[in-house]
């Protein structure tokens, strides 16, 4: 995994500067070339966030069908006929047909 650093460097700061200098000057130069962009990107999320009934398919929609719970001798009727658990068995080691050579691999 990687790490996030504690602490900013001068190297990390200078770079954050620059960027944000850029994006300024590009903006106040350009404005239309972010203004598309971002309206593409919201749309995009707010697809994924809210998206339309005919797009989420067979799993999304289940407010036509109420969900109906077991009573309790059904619940008392199940846990009766479940199985019981399969005995614990000691651990078994299976011998292996590698050669016990200490030398060097044979495709060496």
């Amino acid at each position: 995994m990687s790490r996030m650093p504690s602490r900013w460097n001068a190297w990390t700061i200078g770079l954050l500067a620059l960027l944000a200098i850029g994006l300024v000057y590009s903006v106040i130069l350009s404005p239309s070339s972010f203004i598309i962009p971002i309206v593409v990107l919201g749309g995009i999320y707010l697809l994924y966030k809210y998206p339309p009934s005919f797009l989420r398919g067979y799993g999304g929609s289940r407010q036509g069908r109420p969900q109906v719970k077991p009573g309790r001798a059904a619940a008392a009727a199940k846990s009766k006929s479940a199985k019981p658990r399969s005995k614990t068995v000691p651990f078994r080691v299976i011998e292996g047909g590698k050669d016990d050579d200490d030398d060097l691999p044979k495709y060496h």
